[in-house]
């Protein structure tokens, strides 16, 4: 109970005199004598009083109000009985000494020290002195009822609530697919995997120990051994069956096949512990790596999720222009980049953290962890912090086993680094897609990272130390300090501030520095008569050969091997916002060639540039990476410098990989352009299948309508057009 209420409550009590306010009893009788018909009324609110207990009072005081009640009676007649409030300064002592028994007893509407909440005989006294102190007690035990009886079936009113808003929610979807099935598609198969995942969870608990007992026939070491080599053996089979079927009208596939294999010696070579690697966990990485890409690159369900998720990104970010357009303005969120871009981060990153806080973040997390440590082999912790990787940045999703990281070995420090290096942030995926960046291919590439970071991970660093988590019990996701979701939302907000300025800073730091070094490069080449070199240049003949084992076409090598030095010497920001302007460029239908500089690059090169580049492997991140986990670990200092090398090493091949996997399973989508209709139509502007239909109108010997070409010779400029 409040003190407001407990005021309220004792407002209605006569104000009870204390000791020192009492004269001795000798001298008060002599002042006020005592009419004979007073006494009886004395002795009966005397011990009224004194059966009640009035815990306002000690013992003593009690009995000397008891015995000294004639006092009340012949107060002066201008001072109202019983409407006196009561003093606090007074009674500060008495509040303090209520104990539970008196507020439980007046919640009950009972007088305290009294088991009986009807008032004793003789009601005549209560009635002369005033109303009944407790009347406002008794009114309120309905409500006093009412809320014991809500507290008992707590568990029947939310059944009862959880059933009605699924029948609504039912209602809902079967009129909204009555209506238009193809409106309600999404919302449909979203259900359809909810209730799947919760039926997935309600036989888990049912039938889960009794499908353990069935199982545990199988794990005998003899069956359990050649069971895993027919499985190794029929996988093995099917890839090889697969490359030469699919791979006989592309051959360029089997150029990102051959790049897998060396890319994979290669880290096999740079091992830390050659005998110690474990071939299952690289395996399954990698045949989940393949799996997942085929589903989202091959499959048509897949490809078409992926797409139709990457356009509702797209439109769900564009409501950022609400809040940058009220801060900043229309004119500056259209034409200038940082208040173009930067403020999408804030926004995603709320919206991260409003997730986090409602649990649904951890959810996916510990699923994707559970499939990665299932079939790998790996540790829980390491597991856990590489799946948050997929959707946190490389110092956020250490915060996930912050309790662990000091006990944890250096195979599984290597992990978590290396799994900070291959993926990007959740909060950096908007600002890519904002680029004009394929947000199907971000994503993919994101997911598909993830097993390839600890099966490469554990082929550089393998595990030769005894793991402190191989315990079944698993391991305890740490939430953060938000406690509402207002908090939450103010949190990410907050986090985003931090994170747009770093990014803010670096763009304009890198790419002062990346002039500078252009400039010096550009000088001192004009001595030896090479006045164009520059870090680009340098770049796109050091790292041509990486790119062509990409699967990328020889022609297209120069701008993504140029593309790969920025996203390693500076940071993937500056490359994707190359990219961007590249494709840009191929979408405007600019010419391929302008002199002897490529304008931009194939489908294809984007596509495999978009995997490659997407991770945090380069140098500037090693000291994001190093002071991230050294504040929550600081006595593996000396541990961490030690990895960080390698980690950043593994981290880049896993994109390049990863790259290398999406040239594999690429093919081309989408139905060609009717070059007669297209160019038989009055144009305003190119775009690139018009250029790809005026490029086949100069390099053809058939005849084209007179429309067709001068639509061609108006955008751009060819022999025949003179």
């Amino acid at each position: 109970m409040s003190l407001a209420r407990r005021r309220d409550s004792l407002s209605q009590w006569p104000r009870i005199p204390l000791k020192h306010e009492m004269a001795p009893k000798n001298k008060t009788r002599n002042r006020f004598p005592v009419n004979s018909g007073d006494r009886p009324k004395c002795k009966q609110i005397g011990s009224i009083l004194s059966s009640r207990k009035c815990p306002l009072l000690s013992a003593p005081e009690s009995d000397l109000f008891a015995t000294d009640t004639w006092k009340v009676l012949h107060m002066e007649d201008n001072i109202p009985r019983w409407k006196e409030s009561i003093s606090l300064s007074s009674v500060a002592n008495g509040l303090e000494n209520m104990g539970a028994e008196f507020l439980e007893s007046m919640e009950e509407g009972r007088t305290p020290g009294s088991n009986n909440p009807s008032p004793p005989e003789g009601g005549d006294s209560w009635s002369e002195a005033g109303p009944e102190p407790l009347s406002g007690w008794r009114s309120l035990r309905p409500a006093l009822r009412a809320r014991r009886f809500c507290r008992a079936h707590t568990l029947l009113f939310r059944w009862i609530c959880t059933g009605l808003l699924c029948t609504a929610f039912a209602a809902f979807l079967v009129i909204a697919c009555l209506l238009d099935f193809q409106r309600a598609l999404a919302l449909f198969v979203f259900t359809c995997v909810v209730l799947a995942l919760l039926a997935h969870g309600l036989l888990k608990r049912l039938l889960g120990p009794r499908l353990l007992r069935w199982a545990q026939p199988l794990g005998s070491s003899r069956l359990s051994f050649w069971l895993k080599r027919g499985l190794a053996l029929a996988a093995f089979l099917g890839l090889v069956l697969w490359l030469i079927l699919d791979t006989s009208q592309r051959p360029e596939q089997l150029v990102s096949f051959a790049g897998i294999c060396v890319f994979v010696g290669f880290l096999f070579a740079c091992s830390k512990h050659h005998g110690a690697v474990s071939w299952r966990a690289v395996a399954w990485g990698l045949g989940l790596q393949f799996i997942l890409g085929l589903f989202v690159i091959r499959t048509e369900p897949g490809f078409i999720a992926f797409q139709w998720l990457g356009g509702q990104i797209q439109i769900f970010l564009s409501y950022t222009e609400a809040g940058s357009s009220f801060v900043f303005g229309e004119a500056l969120i259209k034409d200038v980049f940082a208040f173009q871009v930067l403020p999408i981060i804030v926004f995603f990153s709320c919206v991260m953290s409003i997730l986090y806080h409602v649990g649904l973040m951890q959810w996916v997390i510990l699923k994707i962890a559970w499939l990665m440590q299932a079939t790998l082999g790996t540790m829980a912790t390491e597991t856990l912090s590489v799946a948050g990787n997929i959707f946190v940045s490389q110092t956020e999703a250490p915060l996930l086993i912050r309790p662990y990281l000091a006990d944890m070995t250096l195979s599984e420090i290597h992990v978590v680094m290396t799994g900070g290096y291959a993926t990007i942030a959740g909060s950096l995926l908007g600002a890519y897609i904002s680029f004009g960046i394929d947000a199907a291919s971000l994503m993919a590439a994101s997911v598909m990272a993830a097993p390839c970071a600890l099966a490469l991970s554990k082929l550089v660093y393998p595990e030769v130390e005894e793991s402190k988590f191989k315990s079944k019990e698993g391991v305890r996701l740490t939430q953060r300090d938000a406690q509402n979701l207002l908090e939450a939302a103010s949190s990410g907000a907050a986090i985003a501030v931090r994170v747009t300025a770093n990014i803010a800073a670096n763009l304009i730091a890198f790419l002062a520095v990346l002039a500078f070094v252009n400039a010096a490069l550009s000088w001192l080449g004009a001595m030896v008569d090479i006045p164009e070199l520059s870090f680009q240049l340098i770049c796109s003949y050091v790292l041509r050969p990486v790119a062509f084992l990409m699967g990328v076409a020889w022609e297209d090598c120069p701008v993504v091997a140029e593309l790969l030095g920025i996203k390693l010497f500076l940071n993937e920001f500056v490359a994707y916002q190359e990219l961007s302007q590249y494709k840009q460029r191929r979408l405007a239908g600019v010419e391929e060639w302008v002199g002897d500089k490529k304008q931009w690059i194939s489908v294809r090169a984007e596509i495999l540039t978009t995997y490659a580049l997407c991770g945090f492997a380069n140098f500037s991140s090693i000291g994001i990476m190093l002071g991230g986990l050294t504040s929550m670990a600081p006595d593996r200092r000396s541990d961490f410098s030690q990895i960080v090398l390698w980690a950043l090493l593994t981290g880049a091949c896993v994109s390049l990989v990863n790259a290398c996997m999406a040239g594999i399973l690429y093919v081309p989508r989408g139905a060609e352009a009717d070059c007669a209709a297209l160019l038989n139509t009055t144009l305003s502007s190119s775009s690139f299948e018009v250029y790809q239909c005026c490029h086949e109108v100069f390099q053809s010997s058939l005849e084209f309508s007179p429309m067709a070409l001068d639509n061609c010779c108006g955008f751009y400029n060819h022999t025949i057009c003179t």
